[in-house]
Protein backbone atom coordinates (compact mmCIF):
# COMPACT_ATOMS: atom_id res chain seq x y z
CA UNK A 1 0.00 0.00 0.00
CA UNK A 2 2.64 2.22 1.35
CA UNK A 3 4.51 1.92 -2.49
CA UNK A 4 1.80 2.89 -4.24
CA UNK A 5 1.74 6.37 -2.20
CA UNK A 6 5.15 6.68 -2.55
CA UNK A 7 4.84 5.76 -6.73
CA UNK A 8 2.08 8.28 -6.33
CA UNK A 9 4.05 11.15 -4.88
CA UNK A 10 7.14 10.64 -7.26
CA UNK A 11 4.10 10.86 -10.17
CA UNK A 12 2.92 14.44 -8.44
CA UNK A 13 5.87 16.30 -7.87
CA UNK A 14 7.59 14.98 -11.04
CA UNK A 15 4.66 16.71 -13.15
CA UNK A 16 5.04 19.56 -10.94
CA UNK A 17 8.54 19.91 -12.20
CA UNK A 18 7.73 19.31 -15.52
CA UNK A 19 4.97 22.05 -15.62
CA UNK A 20 7.79 24.16 -14.44
CA UNK A 21 10.83 23.65 -17.28
CA UNK A 22 12.63 20.97 -14.91
CA UNK A 23 13.63 17.10 -15.52
CA UNK A 24 10.25 15.33 -13.89
CA UNK A 25 13.86 13.58 -11.67
CA UNK A 26 13.96 16.47 -9.96
CA UNK A 27 10.66 16.12 -8.40
CA UNK A 28 11.40 12.34 -7.77
CA UNK A 29 14.79 13.64 -5.50
CA UNK A 30 12.65 15.95 -4.09
CA UNK A 31 9.47 13.16 -2.96
CA UNK A 32 12.67 10.68 -1.64
CA UNK A 33 13.67 13.83 0.47
CA UNK A 34 9.88 14.26 1.48
CA UNK A 35 9.38 10.90 2.48
CA UNK A 36 12.50 10.61 4.91
CA UNK A 37 11.48 13.44 6.45
CA UNK A 38 8.20 11.72 7.24
CA UNK A 39 10.22 8.75 8.90
CA UNK A 40 10.09 6.20 5.31
CA UNK A 41 12.67 4.59 4.45
CA UNK A 42 13.67 2.31 1.49
CA UNK A 43 12.23 -1.06 0.90
CA UNK A 44 12.49 -3.89 -1.37
CA UNK A 45 10.27 -2.59 -4.21
CA UNK A 46 11.84 1.04 -4.59
CA UNK A 47 15.35 -1.41 -4.45
CA UNK A 48 14.50 -3.46 -6.92
CA UNK A 49 13.20 -0.77 -9.21
CA UNK A 50 16.53 1.35 -8.58
CA UNK A 51 18.64 -1.58 -9.91
CA UNK A 52 16.73 -2.54 -12.73
CA UNK A 53 17.00 1.52 -13.58
CA UNK A 54 20.44 0.96 -14.05
CA UNK A 55 20.29 -1.77 -15.23
CA UNK A 56 18.23 -0.71 -18.64
CA UNK A 57 20.04 2.61 -18.34
CA UNK A 58 23.50 0.97 -18.83
CA UNK A 59 21.84 -1.87 -21.87
CA UNK A 60 20.80 1.27 -23.37
CA UNK A 61 23.95 3.22 -23.80
CA UNK A 62 26.10 -0.23 -25.05
CA UNK A 63 22.78 -0.02 -28.00
CA UNK A 64 23.89 3.52 -28.76
CA UNK A 65 27.60 2.77 -28.77
CA UNK A 66 29.12 3.52 -32.03
CA UNK A 67 32.94 2.62 -31.93
CA UNK A 68 34.14 4.51 -34.50
CA UNK A 69 32.43 7.81 -33.83
CA UNK A 70 33.76 7.69 -30.45
CA UNK A 71 37.32 6.80 -32.31
CA UNK A 72 37.39 10.06 -33.02
CA UNK A 73 40.17 13.00 -31.35
CA UNK A 74 37.57 15.59 -30.29
CA UNK A 75 35.32 13.20 -28.95
CA UNK A 76 37.55 11.09 -26.32
CA UNK A 77 39.73 13.78 -26.32
CA UNK A 78 37.40 15.77 -25.00
CA UNK A 79 35.98 13.92 -22.57
CA UNK A 80 39.39 12.58 -21.26
CA UNK A 81 41.24 16.07 -21.15
CA UNK A 82 37.69 17.41 -19.14
CA UNK A 83 37.71 14.92 -16.65
CA UNK A 84 41.11 15.66 -15.65
CA UNK A 85 40.70 19.32 -15.93
CA UNK A 86 38.10 18.70 -13.52
CA UNK A 87 39.48 16.71 -10.98
CA UNK A 88 42.39 19.00 -11.64
CA UNK A 89 40.13 22.09 -10.05
CA UNK A 90 38.41 20.28 -7.80
CA UNK A 91 40.78 17.92 -5.86
CA UNK A 92 42.91 20.50 -4.32
CA UNK A 93 39.61 23.14 -4.05
CA UNK A 94 37.81 20.53 -1.66
CA UNK A 95 41.57 19.91 0.21
CA UNK A 96 41.88 23.05 0.84
CA UNK A 97 38.22 23.64 1.75
CA UNK A 98 38.40 20.61 4.41
CA UNK A 99 42.07 22.20 5.84
CA UNK A 100 40.08 25.48 6.31
CA UNK A 101 37.43 23.88 8.40
CA UNK A 102 34.57 24.44 6.18
CA UNK A 103 31.76 21.44 7.40
CA UNK A 104 31.22 18.27 5.85
CA UNK A 105 35.00 18.56 4.64
CA UNK A 106 36.59 18.45 7.84
CA UNK A 107 37.74 14.92 8.36
CA UNK A 108 38.16 14.37 4.25
CA UNK A 109 41.11 12.66 2.58
CA UNK A 110 42.74 12.77 -0.61
CA UNK A 111 40.83 9.72 -1.72
CA UNK A 112 37.72 10.84 -0.71
CA UNK A 113 37.99 14.15 -2.48
CA UNK A 114 38.96 12.19 -5.84
CA UNK A 115 36.19 10.09 -5.54
CA UNK A 116 34.23 13.07 -5.46
CA UNK A 117 35.93 15.20 -7.71
CA UNK A 118 35.19 12.24 -10.07
CA UNK A 119 31.67 12.09 -9.60
CA UNK A 120 31.05 15.88 -10.14
CA UNK A 121 33.25 15.60 -14.04
CA UNK A 122 30.41 13.73 -14.99
CA UNK A 123 27.46 15.36 -17.44
CA UNK A 124 23.47 14.32 -17.31
CA UNK A 125 22.87 11.65 -19.79
CA UNK A 126 19.17 11.86 -19.07
CA UNK A 127 19.26 15.82 -19.34
CA UNK A 128 21.08 16.28 -21.93
CA UNK A 129 19.06 13.64 -23.95
CA UNK A 130 15.99 14.87 -23.25
CA UNK A 131 17.29 18.64 -24.31
CA UNK A 132 18.49 17.69 -27.70
CA UNK A 133 14.80 15.41 -28.54
CA UNK A 134 12.68 18.37 -27.70
CA UNK A 135 14.43 20.80 -29.77
CA UNK A 136 14.79 18.24 -32.40
CA UNK A 137 18.78 18.50 -32.66
CA UNK A 138 19.62 14.95 -31.39
CA UNK A 139 21.16 14.06 -35.08
CA UNK A 140 23.26 17.54 -35.13
CA UNK A 141 26.74 17.82 -35.22
CA UNK A 142 27.16 19.21 -31.92
CA UNK A 143 24.18 16.82 -30.47
CA UNK A 144 26.02 13.63 -31.39
CA UNK A 145 29.74 15.05 -30.31
CA UNK A 146 27.92 15.50 -26.94
CA UNK A 147 26.80 12.16 -26.62
CA UNK A 148 29.63 10.71 -27.65
CA UNK A 149 31.43 12.23 -24.92
CA UNK A 150 28.62 11.44 -22.76
CA UNK A 151 29.18 7.44 -23.53
CA UNK A 152 33.08 7.99 -23.05
CA UNK A 153 31.87 9.58 -19.50
CA UNK A 154 29.63 6.57 -18.83
CA UNK A 155 32.11 3.94 -19.89
CA UNK A 156 34.39 5.51 -17.77
CA UNK A 157 32.13 5.19 -14.74
CA UNK A 158 31.11 1.75 -16.18
CA UNK A 159 34.70 1.07 -15.45
CA UNK A 160 34.76 2.11 -11.75
CA UNK A 161 31.34 0.34 -11.16
CA UNK A 162 33.43 -3.10 -12.26
CA UNK A 163 36.32 -2.41 -10.16
CA UNK A 164 34.59 -0.96 -7.02
CA UNK A 165 32.86 -4.57 -6.12
CA UNK A 166 36.36 -5.44 -4.80
CA UNK A 167 34.86 -9.65 -6.12
CA UNK A 168 37.19 -11.76 -7.23
CA UNK A 169 35.52 -13.29 -10.44
CA UNK A 170 35.01 -17.30 -9.98
CA UNK A 171 36.17 -20.05 -12.96
CA UNK A 172 32.90 -20.17 -14.21
CA UNK A 173 33.31 -16.38 -15.11
CA UNK A 174 35.41 -17.99 -18.07
CA UNK A 175 32.13 -19.19 -19.40
CA UNK A 176 30.86 -15.60 -20.25
CA UNK A 177 32.76 -16.12 -23.85
CA UNK A 178 30.15 -18.11 -24.58
CA UNK A 179 28.65 -15.01 -25.35
CA UNK A 180 30.69 -14.16 -28.09
CA UNK A 181 29.64 -17.68 -30.29
CA UNK A 182 26.08 -16.49 -29.06
CA UNK A 183 26.07 -13.28 -30.49
CA UNK A 184 24.59 -14.73 -34.33
CA UNK A 185 21.64 -16.29 -31.85
CA UNK A 186 20.94 -13.38 -30.43
CA UNK A 187 20.87 -11.36 -33.62
CA UNK A 188 18.81 -13.85 -34.54
CA UNK A 189 16.25 -13.52 -32.16
CA UNK A 190 16.41 -9.82 -32.46
CA UNK A 191 14.79 -9.84 -35.96
CA UNK A 192 12.36 -11.90 -35.13
CA UNK A 193 10.97 -10.34 -31.72
CA UNK A 194 8.53 -8.40 -34.42
CA UNK A 195 7.76 -4.34 -32.99
CA UNK A 196 5.63 -5.16 -29.87
CA UNK A 197 5.78 -6.54 -26.49
CA UNK A 198 7.97 -9.26 -27.76
CA UNK A 199 10.65 -6.52 -28.91
CA UNK A 200 10.20 -4.93 -25.52
CA UNK A 201 10.68 -8.62 -23.47
CA UNK A 202 13.75 -9.30 -25.68
CA UNK A 203 15.42 -6.72 -24.46
CA UNK A 204 14.17 -6.89 -20.73
CA UNK A 205 15.53 -10.62 -20.69
CA UNK A 206 18.91 -9.75 -22.32
CA UNK A 207 19.72 -6.69 -20.45
CA UNK A 208 18.48 -7.91 -16.96
CA UNK A 209 19.34 -11.87 -17.71
CA UNK A 210 22.97 -10.72 -18.18
CA UNK A 211 23.63 -8.60 -15.77
CA UNK A 212 22.78 -11.48 -13.22
CA UNK A 213 25.10 -14.06 -15.19
CA UNK A 214 27.94 -11.39 -14.66
CA UNK A 215 27.21 -11.15 -11.17
CA UNK A 216 26.51 -15.22 -10.55
CA UNK A 217 29.91 -15.46 -11.14
CA UNK A 218 31.11 -12.79 -8.63
CA UNK A 219 31.18 -10.08 -11.96
CA UNK A 220 29.70 -6.52 -11.60
CA UNK A 221 26.50 -6.61 -13.42
CA UNK A 222 26.45 -3.34 -14.74
CA UNK A 223 29.71 -4.35 -17.06
CA UNK A 224 27.45 -7.12 -18.23
CA UNK A 225 24.75 -4.90 -19.15
CA UNK A 226 26.38 -2.61 -21.10
CA UNK A 227 28.47 -5.30 -22.89
CA UNK A 228 25.80 -7.00 -24.04
CA UNK A 229 24.12 -3.78 -25.68
CA UNK A 230 27.50 -3.01 -27.19
CA UNK A 231 26.95 -6.86 -28.82
CA UNK A 232 23.91 -6.54 -30.37
CA UNK A 233 24.47 -2.33 -31.16
CA UNK A 234 25.14 -3.11 -34.82
CA UNK A 235 21.43 -5.20 -35.58
CA UNK A 236 19.55 -2.97 -37.65
CA UNK A 237 16.68 -2.91 -35.01
CA UNK A 238 18.82 -1.65 -32.00
CA UNK A 239 17.41 1.72 -32.40
CA UNK A 240 14.23 0.27 -32.06
CA UNK A 241 14.79 -1.73 -29.06
CA UNK A 242 16.52 1.25 -27.73
CA UNK A 243 13.45 3.76 -27.62
CA UNK A 244 10.83 0.32 -26.51
CA UNK A 245 13.16 0.21 -23.65
CA UNK A 246 12.97 4.08 -23.50
CA UNK A 247 9.89 4.22 -21.24
CA UNK A 248 10.54 1.89 -19.07
CA UNK A 249 14.08 2.82 -18.22
CA UNK A 250 12.53 5.83 -16.76
CA UNK A 251 9.98 4.26 -14.82
CA UNK A 252 12.27 2.01 -13.38
CA UNK A 253 14.66 4.96 -12.63
CA UNK A 254 11.96 6.84 -10.97
CA UNK A 255 12.94 4.40 -7.84
CA UNK A 256 16.58 5.13 -8.26
CA UNK A 257 16.00 8.76 -7.40
CA UNK A 258 13.60 7.84 -4.66
CA UNK A 259 16.11 5.63 -3.19
CA UNK A 260 18.70 8.48 -2.91
CA UNK A 261 16.31 10.91 -1.39
CA UNK A 262 15.37 7.94 1.44
CA UNK A 263 18.80 8.04 2.67
CA UNK A 264 18.50 11.20 4.33
CA UNK A 265 17.10 14.23 4.95
CA UNK A 266 19.62 17.05 3.65
CA UNK A 267 20.99 19.80 6.24
CA UNK A 268 21.20 23.26 5.94
CA UNK A 269 25.02 22.98 5.10
CA UNK A 270 24.32 20.07 2.67
CA UNK A 271 21.73 22.56 0.63
CA UNK A 272 24.54 25.15 1.07
CA UNK A 273 27.42 23.39 -0.09
CA UNK A 274 25.55 22.08 -3.40
CA UNK A 275 24.40 25.42 -3.95
CA UNK A 276 28.31 26.06 -4.13
CA UNK A 277 28.91 22.92 -6.55
CA UNK A 278 26.78 24.99 -8.60
CA UNK A 279 29.05 27.61 -9.22
CA UNK A 280 31.41 25.34 -10.68
CA UNK A 281 29.28 25.11 -13.57
CA UNK A 282 30.34 27.87 -15.91
CA UNK A 283 33.96 26.55 -15.63
CA UNK A 284 32.38 23.12 -16.86
CA UNK A 285 30.62 24.42 -19.93
CA UNK A 286 34.22 26.62 -20.61
CA UNK A 287 36.05 24.26 -20.60
CA UNK A 288 34.00 21.91 -22.87
CA UNK A 289 33.84 25.20 -24.85
CA UNK A 290 37.49 25.40 -24.85
CA UNK A 291 38.70 21.93 -25.54
CA UNK A 292 35.86 21.40 -28.32
CA UNK A 293 37.21 25.02 -30.25
CA UNK A 294 40.72 23.41 -29.41
CA UNK A 295 40.33 20.03 -31.85
CA UNK A 296 38.88 21.73 -34.85
CA UNK A 297 35.09 22.33 -34.05
CA UNK A 298 32.93 26.07 -34.85
CA UNK A 299 32.51 28.03 -32.29
CA UNK A 300 28.48 26.99 -32.88
CA UNK A 301 29.62 23.89 -32.30
CA UNK A 302 31.61 23.80 -29.06
CA UNK A 303 29.30 26.65 -27.51
CA UNK A 304 26.35 24.71 -27.95
CA UNK A 305 27.43 21.50 -26.90
CA UNK A 306 29.69 22.46 -23.68
CA UNK A 307 25.84 24.28 -22.74
CA UNK A 308 24.40 20.97 -23.25
CA UNK A 309 27.27 19.52 -20.88
CA UNK A 310 27.18 21.84 -18.38
CA UNK A 311 25.22 19.84 -15.95
CA UNK A 312 25.79 17.31 -13.23
CA UNK A 313 25.22 13.54 -13.90
CA UNK A 314 22.81 10.72 -12.32
CA UNK A 315 26.33 8.75 -13.05
CA UNK A 316 28.06 10.41 -10.62
CA UNK A 317 25.24 10.13 -8.03
CA UNK A 318 25.81 6.15 -8.86
CA UNK A 319 29.30 7.02 -8.37
CA UNK A 320 28.97 8.69 -4.61
CA UNK A 321 26.60 5.93 -4.01
CA UNK A 322 29.28 3.12 -4.54
CA UNK A 323 31.45 5.26 -2.73
CA UNK A 324 29.25 5.11 0.32
CA UNK A 325 28.72 1.41 0.12
CA UNK A 326 32.19 0.71 0.27
CA UNK A 327 32.94 3.21 3.33
CA UNK A 328 35.09 5.52 0.56
CA UNK A 329 32.90 8.57 1.43
CA UNK A 330 30.58 9.62 4.66
CA UNK A 331 26.56 9.05 4.15
CA UNK A 332 25.77 12.81 3.64
CA UNK A 333 27.86 13.16 0.71
CA UNK A 334 25.04 11.28 -1.41
CA UNK A 335 22.50 13.93 -0.42
CA UNK A 336 24.94 16.69 -1.43
CA UNK A 337 25.47 14.92 -4.75
CA UNK A 338 22.07 14.68 -5.58
CA UNK A 339 21.05 17.95 -4.45
CA UNK A 340 23.81 19.18 -6.69
CA UNK A 341 22.28 17.17 -9.60
CA UNK A 342 18.99 18.92 -8.76
CA UNK A 343 20.22 21.91 -8.98
CA UNK A 344 22.15 22.21 -11.93
CA UNK A 345 19.48 21.18 -13.74
CA UNK A 346 17.38 24.53 -12.31
CA UNK A 347 20.39 26.00 -13.43
CA UNK A 348 21.00 24.38 -16.81
CA UNK A 349 17.20 24.30 -18.26
CA UNK A 350 16.45 28.28 -18.87
CA UNK A 351 19.97 28.28 -19.94
CA UNK A 352 19.51 25.11 -22.54
CA UNK A 353 15.87 26.68 -23.90
CA UNK A 354 18.15 30.13 -24.59
CA UNK A 355 21.24 28.54 -25.99
CA UNK A 356 20.18 29.59 -29.63
CA UNK A 357 19.58 33.17 -28.78
CA UNK A 358 22.53 33.08 -27.03
CA UNK A 359 24.31 31.81 -29.35
CA UNK A 360 23.72 34.51 -31.59
CA UNK A 361 24.53 37.11 -29.70
CA UNK A 362 28.02 36.00 -28.84
CA UNK A 363 28.83 34.42 -32.65
CA UNK A 364 30.88 37.21 -33.57
CA UNK A 365 33.35 36.54 -30.19
CA UNK A 366 33.17 33.05 -30.83
CA UNK A 367 33.99 33.18 -34.33
CA UNK A 368 37.05 35.16 -33.29
CA UNK A 369 38.44 32.28 -31.56
CA UNK A 370 37.69 29.39 -33.76
CA UNK A 371 40.81 27.42 -35.34
CA UNK A 372 41.93 27.85 -38.49
CA UNK A 373 42.21 24.39 -39.74
CA UNK A 374 38.60 22.92 -38.75
CA UNK A 375 37.41 19.24 -38.88
CA UNK A 376 36.01 17.81 -42.31
CA UNK A 377 32.21 18.05 -40.54
CA UNK A 378 32.76 21.49 -40.08
CA UNK A 379 34.41 23.00 -43.81
CA UNK A 380 32.06 25.61 -45.84
CA UNK A 381 29.21 23.92 -47.34
CA UNK A 382 29.37 23.95 -51.31
CA UNK A 383 25.61 23.23 -53.00
CA UNK A 384 27.75 23.38 -56.15
CA UNK A 385 25.29 23.84 -59.27
CA UNK A 386 22.01 22.95 -57.60
CA UNK A 387 19.75 25.21 -58.26
CA UNK A 388 16.68 24.13 -55.18
CA UNK A 389 17.05 22.94 -51.99
CA UNK A 390 15.37 20.40 -49.58
CA UNK A 391 15.95 20.95 -46.16
CA UNK A 392 15.10 17.98 -44.19
CA UNK A 393 16.20 14.54 -45.54
CA UNK A 394 12.99 12.45 -43.86
CA UNK A 395 10.60 10.93 -45.80
CA UNK A 396 8.74 13.60 -46.59
CA UNK A 397 11.99 15.98 -47.95
CA UNK A 398 13.41 12.83 -50.01
CA UNK A 399 10.14 12.55 -52.08
CA UNK A 400 10.16 16.47 -52.08
CA UNK A 401 13.72 15.39 -53.40
CA UNK A 402 12.67 12.77 -55.71
CA UNK A 403 10.24 14.92 -57.63
CA UNK A 404 12.54 18.38 -58.20
CA UNK A 405 14.73 15.88 -59.52
CA UNK A 406 13.12 13.11 -61.72
CA UNK A 407 9.78 15.05 -62.16
CA UNK A 408 10.72 18.60 -62.53
CA UNK A 409 13.94 18.73 -64.36
CA UNK A 410 15.74 20.78 -61.06
CA UNK A 411 19.44 20.08 -60.24
CA UNK A 412 18.28 19.92 -56.02
CA UNK A 413 20.67 19.85 -52.80
CA UNK A 414 19.18 17.89 -50.01
CA UNK A 415 20.42 19.03 -46.21
CA UNK A 416 20.29 16.99 -43.24
CA UNK A 417 22.51 17.25 -39.48
CA UNK A 418 22.00 13.28 -39.48
CA UNK A 419 25.72 11.88 -40.73
CA UNK A 420 23.80 8.46 -41.20
CA UNK A 421 21.14 9.94 -42.91
CA UNK A 422 23.11 11.98 -45.53
CA UNK A 423 25.41 8.79 -46.06
CA UNK A 424 22.23 6.45 -46.64
CA UNK A 425 21.41 9.06 -49.39
CA UNK A 426 24.76 9.54 -50.83
CA UNK A 427 24.58 5.64 -51.82
CA UNK A 428 21.61 6.35 -53.21
CA UNK A 429 22.80 8.63 -55.97
CA UNK A 430 21.18 12.16 -54.12
CA UNK A 431 23.29 14.51 -53.35
CA UNK A 432 22.91 15.43 -49.91
CA UNK A 433 25.76 17.87 -47.81
CA UNK A 434 25.40 18.54 -43.79
CA UNK A 435 24.14 21.28 -42.29
CA UNK A 436 22.01 21.87 -39.55
CA UNK A 437 18.57 24.54 -40.03
CA UNK A 438 18.81 26.32 -36.83
CA UNK A 439 22.50 27.23 -37.41
CA UNK A 440 22.65 30.90 -38.63
CA UNK A 441 26.03 30.33 -39.38
CA UNK A 442 25.14 27.44 -41.99
CA UNK A 443 22.82 30.15 -43.89
CA UNK A 444 25.58 32.47 -43.41
CA UNK A 445 27.99 30.36 -45.08
CA UNK A 446 25.58 29.52 -48.39
CA UNK A 447 25.54 32.80 -50.09
CA UNK A 448 22.61 32.39 -51.24
CA UNK A 449 22.28 36.15 -52.40
CA UNK A 450 23.89 35.90 -55.94
CA UNK A 451 20.78 34.11 -57.31
CA UNK A 452 21.82 30.71 -58.17
CA UNK A 453 19.09 28.88 -55.74
CA UNK A 454 15.40 29.23 -56.86
CA UNK A 455 13.74 27.39 -54.63
CA UNK A 456 14.10 26.07 -50.67
CA UNK A 457 12.00 23.85 -49.46
CA UNK A 458 11.90 23.00 -45.59
CA UNK A 459 10.91 19.53 -44.56
CA UNK A 460 11.73 19.49 -40.98
CA UNK A 461 9.49 18.06 -38.00
CA UNK A 462 9.25 20.99 -36.14
CA UNK A 463 7.36 24.15 -36.93
CA UNK A 464 9.76 26.24 -35.20
CA UNK A 465 13.07 24.95 -37.36
CA UNK A 466 11.04 25.65 -40.06
CA UNK A 467 10.48 29.16 -39.28
CA UNK A 468 14.16 29.46 -38.07
CA UNK A 469 15.23 28.84 -41.10
CA UNK A 470 12.83 31.07 -42.86
CA UNK A 471 13.64 33.67 -41.02
CA UNK A 472 17.46 33.51 -41.68
CA UNK A 473 16.72 32.82 -45.47
CA UNK A 474 15.05 36.07 -45.33
CA UNK A 475 17.93 37.79 -43.48
CA UNK A 476 20.87 36.48 -45.66
CA UNK A 477 18.45 37.88 -48.53
CA UNK A 478 17.23 35.00 -50.65
CA UNK A 479 14.53 36.40 -53.10
CA UNK A 480 13.08 32.94 -54.40
CA UNK A 481 10.38 30.74 -53.44
CA UNK A 482 10.25 29.29 -49.88
CA UNK A 483 7.94 26.21 -49.16
CA UNK A 484 7.67 24.44 -46.07
CA UNK A 485 5.43 21.95 -44.37
CA UNK A 486 3.46 22.54 -41.56
CA UNK A 487 0.50 20.26 -39.05
CA UNK A 488 -1.74 23.07 -37.72
CA UNK A 489 -3.18 25.85 -38.84
CA UNK A 490 -1.91 28.69 -36.62
CA UNK A 491 1.56 26.90 -37.39
CA UNK A 492 1.03 28.03 -41.05
CA UNK A 493 0.58 31.68 -40.33
CA UNK A 494 3.50 31.91 -38.62
CA UNK A 495 5.21 30.52 -41.19
CA UNK A 496 3.34 32.90 -43.67
CA UNK A 497 4.54 35.73 -41.81
CA UNK A 498 7.95 34.77 -41.77
CA UNK A 499 8.27 35.09 -45.46
CA UNK A 500 7.09 31.36 -46.54
CA UNK A 501 5.01 31.72 -49.59
CA UNK A 502 3.55 28.20 -50.01
CA UNK A 503 2.76 25.85 -46.83
CA UNK A 504 2.04 22.39 -47.32
CA UNK A 505 -0.35 21.45 -44.07
CA UNK A 506 0.43 17.83 -43.73
CA UNK A 507 -3.10 16.75 -41.97
CA UNK A 508 -4.87 18.88 -44.39
CA UNK A 509 -3.63 17.61 -47.93
CA UNK A 510 -2.42 14.14 -46.91
CA UNK A 511 -6.33 12.49 -47.60
CA UNK A 512 -6.55 14.68 -50.85
CA UNK A 513 -2.74 13.93 -52.19
CA UNK A 514 -3.43 9.93 -50.78
CA UNK A 515 -6.69 9.85 -53.03
CA UNK A 516 -5.06 11.25 -56.31
CA UNK A 517 -2.23 9.34 -56.19
CA UNK A 518 -4.96 6.08 -56.47
CA UNK A 519 -6.89 7.20 -58.60
CA UNK A 520 -4.39 8.29 -61.14
CA UNK A 521 -2.38 4.75 -60.37
CA UNK A 522 -0.95 2.75 -63.77
CA UNK A 523 0.18 -0.21 -62.15
CA UNK A 524 -3.97 -1.19 -61.31
CA UNK A 525 -6.76 -0.52 -63.19
CA UNK A 526 -9.06 1.66 -60.99
CA UNK A 527 -12.05 3.42 -62.01
CA UNK A 528 -12.77 6.19 -60.09
CA UNK A 529 -16.03 7.83 -59.95
CA UNK A 530 -16.16 11.47 -61.88
CA UNK A 531 -18.28 14.04 -60.18
CA UNK A 532 -21.61 14.72 -61.27
CA UNK A 533 -22.33 17.73 -62.80
CA UNK A 534 -22.78 20.70 -60.60
CA UNK A 535 -20.38 19.26 -57.60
Amino acid sequence: MFDIVWIALAFVLGLGARQIGLPPLVGYLVGGFLLHAFGAREDALIEELSHSGITLLLFTIGLKLKLKSLAQPHVWGTAALHMVAMMALLVPLLLTLGGLGVPLLADSDLGAAALLAFALSFSSTVFAVKVLEDKGEMGSLYGTVAIGILIIQDLAAVLFLAFSAGKIPTLWALLLLLLMPARRLLLWLLSRAGHGELLLLFGLTLAIGTSELFELVHMKGDLGAILIGVMVASHPKASELAKSLLDLKDLFLVGFFLSIGLQGAPSLAMILFALGLVLVLPYKWYLFQRLMLWFGLRGRTAFLGGLTLANYSEFGLIVAAVGVENGWLAPQWLAVVALALAFSFIAASPATSRSHAWHEAMSDWLRRRERRQRLPEEAEIDPGDANAMVVGMGRIGCGAYDELAHERGLRPVGVDADPDTIARHQQQGRYVVQGSATDADFWHRLHLDDGHMRLVLLAMPRVSENLFAAEHLGKEGFTGTIGAIAKYPDDEQALRAAGVQLVFNLYAEAGAGFAQHVCAGRKHAIDCPQPEAGQ
